[in-house]
């Protein structure tokens, strides 16, 4: 039984703290349900896993460690786009509020600040003011929610910290395309998208400039209070396979 789970979509979003001394990572590999996961873990203190882009691809790991790991609580962490226009790229924020777009449902959490809500897309900036006005949120992701209804189901203690990316004026043409079946980013496939476009090549520039101060902000944040997070974690009850 593990005391934390953490649940990013990308190993770029958390690769920092994947390499980071403090913790010594084990790789698992792991089969859930019929597909395979790269599971890392710390003793029984942290384990952690990158699902893959998207809400089913999020509820498909946070299953998977939960029934294998049996963490006390899960985070669902990563990039999130800004609704707020005065959010900037690699501002952190640990929300006390999710909303599901899909269906409107809520999860109250136990500490944080502000309303995230879970999209089915990358937001335009329209799409971003539209989000913004109905449920009065300051950030937009596509995998909390999901992680959130996983963690709900199996009775288990919830948070969510997210690294902002995309600021709120950002715009780019649908990423989904590059994402498959599995929620894996295909970069060889976007790059030659890109690579015949040049009127792009600024909005790439700025993409990638907003993520790495996402996952600058972001891994700072959780290298610095994955200690505390596991010391105030319950005690887990279920047990894994």
């Amino acid at each position: 039984m593990f005391k934390v789970g953490i649940i990013a979509a990308l190993e770029r979003e958390v690769r920092p703290l994947m390499k980071s001394k403090g913790w010594g990572w084990r790789v698992q590999e792991r089969e859930h349900g019929g597909r395979k996961f790269r599971f890392l873990a710390d003793d029984t203190d942290v384990v952690l896993v990158c699902g893959g882009i998207g809400a089913e691809a999020a509820r498909r790991a946070a299953v998977a460690m939960i029934e294998l790991y049996a963490p006390a609580v899960i985070y669902s962490v990563g990039f999130a786009g800004a609704l707020d226009p005065s959010l900037k790229a690699g501002d952190v924020l640990q929300p006390a509020q999710v909303i599901d777009v899909t269906d409107g449902s809520r999860a109250a959490l136990s500490e944080g600040k502000g309303v995230l809500v879970t999209f089915g897309s990358v937001a335009s900036p329209a799409q971003k003011a539209k989000l913004r006005n109905s449920y009065g949120a300051q950030l937009v992701d596509m995998e909390a929610a999901a992680v959130w209804r996983a963690a709900e189901a199996h009775g288990l203690k919830f948070a969510v910290v997210k690294a902002i990316s995309d600021e709120f004026d950002f715009t780019f043409p649908e990423m989904e395309r590059f994402v498959d079946a599995q929620g894996r980013f295909q970069q060889g496939r976007f790059a030659r998208f890109v690579v015949v476009r040049p009127w792009l090549w600024r909005k790439v520039n700025r993409l990638a400039q907003g993520s790495n101060r996402a996952v600058s902000g972001l891994n700072d944040w959780l290298i610095g209070s994955l200690n505390r997070i596991i010391a105030q974690a319950p005690e887990a009850e279920a047990n894994p396979r």
